[in-house]
């Protein structure tokens, strides 16, 4: 190849690279310094309260949320669980234009069996590519962590015939049993209250009859 066309090929190459650069430049720079940062604002489940849902089969959470004010579209979005218990437990990656995603925490539990999931409450946190300690920036998306949800275990049902017993009837029960003298005590205050709300009650009837 001669020196000529490496030159032409050169220069075309650092004129495609220099249009590019170009194009990024005046993306970033259509987005006003005055603007304000993008927000995301969780829909499903309600970010006012916490949600409960079952670690069962088959028992989807569907988490949904809108943009505002975003003018940058992120490259990707990322949703992950942030437990009490100090786990962050991943539910998944989605394209930065989405709305939506589906999590069905029993099965992340057969599958990540060294990490389960607890019983607590959670964090749901999106965020772009920046990462989730990204900072506010005009017309990019900043991280979301309003939601809170719960995850419980369902426990199955035991009839009374094979064994289900209530600890605090129990608990009851062996008061009553432990402490006699406090039962009868606390009989003898009742009758004696009752005996006299009856004898004050007689008192004001006479005392209207005779007027």
């Amino acid at each position: 190849m001669s020196s000529a066309s490496q030159s032409n090929s050169q220069s075309q190459s650092q004129s495609q690279s220099g249009s590019q650069s170009g194009s990024q430049s005046s993306s970033s720079s259509a987005i006003p310094q005055t603007a304000p940062a993008g927000i995301i604002s969780l829909t499903q489940p309600p970010q006012q309260s916490t949600s409960f849902f079952k670690l069962a089969p088959s028992e989807t959470i569907n988490f949904q949320w809108s943009f505002s004010g975003v003018l940058h579209t992120p490259t990707s979005l990322t949703i992950q669980a942030i437990g009490a218990n100090g786990f962050t437990y991943p539910i998944g990656n989605a394209p930065g234009t989405a709305t939506t995603i589906n999590w069905v925490p029993y099965d992340y539990q057969q599958s990540n069996v060294a990490t389960p999931l607890a019983q607590t409450t959670y964090t749901l946190a999106v965020f772009d590519e920046r990462g989730i300690s990204a900072t506010m920036k005009p017309g990019w998306l900043s991280p979301n962590t309003q939601l809170k949800f719960a995850l419980y275990t369902p426990q199955p049902y035991t009839a009374l015939s094979s064994g289900w017993s209530c600890p605090e009837c129990n608990s009851a029960t062996s008061i009553t049993r432990e402490n006699p003298a406090l039962v009868a005590s606390f009989a003898t205050l009742l009758v004696v209250f009752l005996s006299g709300f009856g004898l004050l009650r007689n008192f004001y009837a006479y005392q209207h009859q005779r007027q």
